[in-house]
Formats: C-alpha cells, sequence, structure tokens
C-alpha cells in the first residue's frame, strides 16, 4: 500500500481525473495506492496504464457521467471507461474480479506514475478465467 507518491500524499478519498477535466470521480483509498500493476492482455498493453482497484462502491462519478463512454471486447465481462471528449481511459469493471473497479493510477490528482518503483506485471494474455477452458 501506498500512502505517498513522490510529494502527493494519497488521501482517503482521492479525486481522479481524465486529461481535460470533464470527467472527475472520487476514489475512496483508505489505505493508499494497494496493489499498482501493469497488464500484459491486448487493451493494457496498447493502453500502458499502472492499474490499482477498489470495491464497486469504492468510485463515485462526481463530474461527467455523461462524456463517460463503455468499451467492451472479447467476453464481454469487462467495463472499461474513458472519457469521449479527450480519449483519457479512467477505469475499468474488472473481469478477474467483477466486484473490483480498476483505476488508472496517472489519473490521481497530484500522482505521476513514474515516480512509483517495480510495478509488477500481471499475465493478462493468460488469463485466469481462460485457463478453466
Amino acid at each position: 500500500m501506498m500512502k505517498q507518491v513522490g510529494p502527493t500524499r494519497i488521501n482517503a478519498k482521492h479525486t481522479l481525473t481524465c486529461h481535460c477535466g470533464a470527467v472527475a470521480l472520487l476514489l475512496n483509498l483508505p489505505d493508499g495506492i494497494v496493489n499498482p500493476r501493469r497488464c500484459d492482455c491486448s487493451i493494457c498493453r496498447r493502453k500502458g496504464a499502472i492499474v490499482a482497484s477498489v470495491s464497486l462502491d469504492g468510485i463515485e462519478i462526481i463530474k461527467g457521467a455523461d462524456v463517460l463512454k463503455l468499451y467492451q471486447f472479447n467476453t464481454n465481462t469487462a467495463r472499461h471507461y474513458f472519457c469521449s471528449i479527450c480519449g483519457i481511459y479512467t477505469h475499468h469493471q474488472r473481469r478477474s474480479n467483477p466486484n473490483e473497479y480498476g483505476y488508472n493510477v496517472g489519473c490521481l490528482e497530484g500522482v505521476n506514475p513514474f515516480e512509483i518503483p517495480n510495478i509488477p506485471l500481471n499475465d493478462g494474455v493468460n488469463h485466469p478465467a481462460d485457463r478453466s477452458k
């Protein structure tokens, strides 16, 4: 768990915004950023984001629900959201744990994700949900 990234303290209630500011979310992060990671699945390789997770009730859309767009592919289980104005990925309902949202750590106000050392890589190419098939 990370309570600080560079000079930025991670608040128990921390704001996440897209690039243009049209979308703003309030995240419940009482333990800070927990388990930040990258993934090598087809969409994560392309977006290149560092993600962490919160429970479904851990995100409140405080601005821009009308400009958020949904993207789904493959099994249509995960629900990826992005700003329709600037195109920035903000969060997604996870495929491997649909009771959680993954969020884009780089969208947390004041956080530079390049200041987070040693980010683990999840094997999204061989997704756990695909292994049972």
